[in-house]
C-alpha cells in the first residue's frame, strides 16, 4: 500500500553517528589520521589557554569543521555552522552529537588569533608528515618549490597615495566613482587603506596589476605532497627568498638533495646559495635573451629532467588550494592571517591525498 506524506517527531533520539558513516567512506581514513595530529598537539593547544575560567569549545572541533569547510568548498562560517547543524556527517566528523546545538560562528574569529599565536597552522602541517604511515611516502632527496599569487581582500579603490594627498572618490554610496586614468601608483608611493601587507602586482607584461599575497609550497617528489608552506608580500624576490628558507631544514643531511624550479628561480645568486647548501638546483634554465646559471654539470644527468617533469605537479596543489579550498582570493586581512589560512589550506590538500596514497602502499 501507498505510505503516507506524514512529517512525524520523536520525543527521543537513538541515532548511532558512527553507524551511519559508510565504513569505506574517505573521511573515515581522514579522521584517524587527523585525531592522531591533533593529540600531537596537545601541549601547544594547553599553553593557549588559561587553566582557570569556563571551558571553551576544544580546538581541535573548531580545527576539524575548518578542515570541512577546505574539503567541500564551503565559502564561510556562517554557512559553515548551518551545515553542521543539520548534516550527520559534518556532525561525526567535528565529534559532536546528534543533540548538540552547532556553535555561533563568530566563535571562530575570536579563537582565530589565539590560534594563529601559536603557529597551530604550520605545526598541524608537520604533525601530518611525521606519523609513520605518511613519512614513509615521502621522499628525502628531491623536492620542487613554486610560488602562487593569492588576492587580497581589498579593492583597488583602497589604493592610496601614502603622503596623504589623494582626493576622495567622488559620487555617494558605499561604491563611490574613483578615476585613475594617468596616475602612476607603485608600492613606494602608494598603499592600500583596506589591508596595507597587500602588495600590487603584475603577474606579466601587458597584465593588471592586483593587490596580492604570494604563497609558497615545498613539494616531496615522490607524491606530490607539500612538505612546508608560507606566505610573504607580493615582490619580485619573494620566491627565491622563501625557497632557500623552506629547503634550509631539508639540506642539514649527509647526503646531497634536489631541488627542482621553474625559470623564475634562473638566477646566480640563488642557484650558488642552493649549492653552498649541498642542495642541486634543478632549475629551468632562462636563456631568453641571457645566459642561464644552470649549466652542463647539472642538465647532463638524467635526474635534472625527471625533476623538470615532476615539479609541474606543485601546480594541482595550488590548484586545490586556490579553487576548493578558497584561497584564490583570500577572505582575510594581514599577512598573518592569510598566510594562517593558506599554510591550514596546504595541510587539507595533503589530507584529501593520504587515503588512497596509504592504501596504495600496503
Amino acid at each position: 500500500m501507498r505510505g503516507g506524506d506524514e512529517r512525524t517527531g520523536e520525543l527521543f533520539s537513538y541515532v548511532d553517528l558512527e553507524a551511519r558513516v559508510r565504513r569505506d567512506h574517505p573521511l573515515r581514513a581522514i579522521r584517524t589520521i587527523v585525531t592522531e595530529a591533533l593529540l600531537a598537539l596537545e601541549r601547544d593547544f594547553a599553553a593557549l589557554y588559561s587553566p582557570i575560567g569556563r571551558p571553551s569549545i576544544p580546538p581541535e572541533k573548531l580545527l576539524r569543521a575548518l578542515l570541512l569547510q577546505a574539503f567541500y568548498s564551503i565559502r564561510s562560517e556562517r554557512l559553515l555552522m548551518e551545515r553542521l547543524e543539520y548534516d550527520l556527517l559534518f556532525r561525526w566528523f567535528v565529534g559532536i552529537g546528534v543533540d548538540d546545538a552547532a556553535w555561533d560562528h563568530s566563535v571562530f574569529s575570536k579563537n582565530r588569533d589565539r590560534l594563529l599565536a601559536g603557529d597551530i597552522a604550520a605545526k598541524f602541517l608537520s604533525a601530518v608528515l611525521v606519523q609513520p604511515k605518511v613519512k614513509q611516502l615521502l621522499s628525502t632527496d628531491h623536492f620542487s618549490v613554486d610560488g602562487t599569487l593569492i588576492e587580497a581582500w581589498a579593492s583597488m579603490k583602497s589604493v592610496k597615495p601614502k603622503d596623504g594627498s589623494g582626493e576622495p572618490p567622488t559620487g555617494g554610496g558605499r561604491n563611490a566613482e574613483a578615476d585613475f586614468h594617468g596616475e602612476r601608483r607603485s608600492n613606494q608611493t602608494h598603499g592600500s587603506t583596506t589591508d596595507p601587507d597587500a602588495r600590487l602586482y603584475r603577474k606579466g607584461a601587458g597584465k593588471e596589476a592586483k593587490l596580492c599575497f604570494m604563497g609558497h609550497g615545498l613539494m616531496e617528489n615522490r607524491h606530490g605532497l607539500l612538505v612546508d608552506a608560507c606566505l610573504t608580500p607580493a615582490d619580485g624576490h619573494a620566491e627565491r627568498v622563501a625557497a632557500l628558507h623552506m629547503i634550509e631544514p631539508h639540506a642539514e643531511r649527509p647526503r646531497a638533495i634536489t631541488l627542482g624550479a621553474d625559470k623564475a628561480y634562473d638566477v646566480q645568486d640563488f642557484v650558488n646559495e642552493l649549492r653552498s647548501m649541498k642542495v642541486t638546483p634543478h632549475v629551468a634554465q632562462n636563456t631568453k635573451g641571457r645566459r642561464s646559471a644552470i649549466d652542463g654539470r647539472t642538465t647532463r644527468h638524467g635526474g635534472y629532467a625527471v625533476s623538470q617533469r615532476i615539479r609541474k605537479r606543485i601546480e594541482e596543489a595550488f590548484g586545490w588550494i586556490k579553487t576548493v579550498a578558497g584561497q584564490d582570493k583570500t577572505k582575510f586581512r594581514g599577512r598573518d592571517r592569510v598566510g594562517w589560512a593558506f599554510t591550514f589550506s596546504a595541510a587539507a590538500y595533503n589530507l584529501v591525498r593520504l587515503p588512497k596514497l596509504m592504501a596504495a602502499s600496503r
